[in-house]
């Protein structure tokens, strides 16, 4: 049962939400939620390293007047936050990805529609968010240009390819939950028909999910592939997966408008360099014109300020959205993003700055510990 609006306003930072969704959701989908690759070393570490970076605050300047309004790609945001693509999420609220979109509509947060949404794209951008629509590169190349002609006759504002998953990571919480995607919930923007995918046929000590993608996307991107894809629409192009910087700057040598550092919120490479030390590289070696986003750990509006401070233009968030929604459907993510709001205009204040772009001038430290 979800959260009345009324009660969620006791929500007063992002981990009572995480407690709260943690009570609701059934073990096997709180794993496949909260889960990484491996050992989960580096789901660990991206927490963690955003909790050591130390902003240093500048003084007296006016900030009678702050805002959390900023530019992107073309679109005027809210806030510099976006919802990462995350599949399946009518797993988590029957509504699934129309509330969680209703609730970026409503904040002004970018909303990115993902490949394995549960509702198809044309049904969430129909929502009015700023929308952005996200591909995996799939085997089948004529069903990825039918998709990017979808995007675009939705009124997606731009397509995101991501780039770190050649095969998916070998996830043990999933592996040993031998999670499957239950009969009624598909990935609505593929062509399944009458007949069930892999992701709905369930066997011990494997994961179902991890079938399903083996079975769809092609481990053969190449960049050449991505000048391709550059070629085959009109929309900004931003590449997600990107954590060293010389990748981030052929990526943008063969088209691409914006990249998300991102190491996939630890679900990939167990081990991976953590988002928040492998940011600035990225940010120095690319042109200032290039935004730079991050994802991966960021738990609260500090969070996002500190991204800022790094050389972000935005952050997306994945979790938190999450347990918003199996907490209070669309009213639970959008409190959520209130927060993350309140807590980066609050952050924004007290360290000397009255928009997000001059947090980008703020000097960071290393916290001890």
């Amino acid at each position: 049962m979800t959260v009345s609006v009324e009660r969620l306003t006791e929500f007063l930072d992002l981990t009572d939400f995480e407690r709260a969704a943690a009570e609701r959701v059934e073990p096997a989908l709180w794993d496949f939620v909260s889960g990484g690759a491996g050992t989960e070393q580096t789901v660990a570490a991206n927490l963690s390293a955003w909790r050591r970076v130390g902003v240093v605050p500048r003084v007296l300047n006016d900030v009678s007047r702050c805002t959390t309004r900023t530019a992107l790609l073309g679109s005027e945001l809210g806030l510099p936050l976006g919802i990462a693509p995350m599949a399946y999420q009518r797993l988590l609220h029957p509504e699934g990805e129309l509330a969680a979109a209703e609730a970026a509509r409503d904040t002004g947060a970018v909303y990115v529609a993902g490949l394995l949404n549960s509702c198809a794209v044309e049904e969430i951008a129909a929502v009015g968010a700023i929308t952005w629509f996200q591909l995996y590169w799939l085997r089948d190349r004529r069903l990825t240009e039918a998709l990017l002609e979808r995007a675009e006759a939705a009124g997606c504002r731009a397509v995101v390819i991501t780039v770190d998953v050649p095969r998916m990571g070998r996830r043990l919480r999933d592996v040993r939950s031998g999670f499957t995607v239950p009969p009624h919930i598909r990935a609505a923007n593929l062509p399944t028909g009458e007949q069930l995918s892999p992701a709905h046929h369930g066997r011990a000590g494997a994961s179902s999910l991890m079938v399903h993608t083996t079975a769809t996307f092609d481990p053969c991107l190449s960049w050449r592939d991505l000048e391709w894809l550059r070629g085959r629409t009109r929309l900004p192009l931003v590449v997600k997966g990107i954590l060293d910087p010389d990748d981030a700057v052929r990526a943008v040598g063969v088209g691409a408008d914006a990249v998300v550092v991102s190491n996939h919120g630890g679900r990939q490479l167990d081990g991976a360099v953590v988002s928040a030390t492998a940011l600035p590289a990225v940010y120095e070696a690319l042109p200032d014109h290039v935004p730079v986003l991050v994802d991966g750990g960021i738990r609260s509006g500090v969070d996002v300020l500190r991204a800022l401070a790094l050389g972000a233009s935005a952050v997306l968030i994945g979790r938190p959205a999450l347990w918003g929604l199996a907490v209070g459907g669309a009213a639970g993510v959008r409190r959520v993003l209130a927060l993350l709001a309140r807590e980066l205009e609050d952050g924004l204040a007290l360290s000397g700055c009255s928009r997000p772009a001059e947090a980008a001038a703020l000097r960071t430290t290393l916290l001890a510990g």
